[in-house]
């Protein structure tokens, strides 16, 4: 399989019924979405700590999984799946919300800080890297800094929640360009739109 393939795409968020609608959970509703379009079922994979299913998308088979442990330590489950595969920093997808992104936008991005994001701050730490790529689902931002913990906890109108998941379909668009690593080619598709 070549070095570029993405093999595991992995969806940030929160578990638990409190947490369902919050934007916080947008990258579960990516994972969500691609279940529902492959007609997946995610299993319990205790030893990932991760609810995960495996899918083959074109040529090539790629782990869709969402941490079960809160997101300070969603970076346990990406990094015990990838050591446990043999899967490269560089081969991972972790699809997350994005406060400096308008709902309704999706920007794909390679390596780069977690931006205050816990969930990236704990993948970086535990993968030891920061090359893995990022999906970044815009939730917009609330105004100011002490707003934000409220904010991405907080439930996602409905008008927010269809820009969110309008960029979630726009994104599927281009998934079999990220899967297959042809990322400035589903770079320029993505980031037109």
């Amino acid at each position: 399989m070549p070095n570029n393939t993405i093999q595991i795409i992995a969806g940030l968020g929160n578990p638990g019924n409190e947490y369902e609608n919050t934007r916080h959970n947008a990258g579960f509703w990516f994972i969500d979405h691609l279940v529902y379009q492959y007609n997946l079922s995610l299993k319990k994979e205790s030893k990932f700590f991760a609810e995960a299913a495996k899918v083959n998308l074109g040529a090539d088979s790629v782990w869709l999984i969402k941490p079960m442990n809160f997101m300070n330590r969603s970076g346990q489950s990406i990094a015990r799946l990838a050591q446990f595969y043999k899967i490269k920093p560089e081969q991972i997808l972790v699809v997350h919300d994005e406060l400096d992104l308008s709902p309704g936008t999706a920007r794909l991005k390679q390596g780069g800080g977690h931006g205050g994001h816990n969930g990236l701050r704990d993948t970086i730490n535990q993968l030891g890297s920061k090359d893995f790529y990022r999906l970044r689902l815009g939730i917009g931002h609330p105004g100011s800094k002490e707003q934000v913990v409220g904010y991405v906890l907080g439930k996602t109108p409905a008008s927010e929640k269809q820009l969110i998941e309008s960029a979630i379909d726009k994104t599927m668009d281009a998934l079999e360009l990220i899967i297959s690593g042809d990322m400035q080619k589903a770079m320029n598709q993505l980031h037109a739109k």
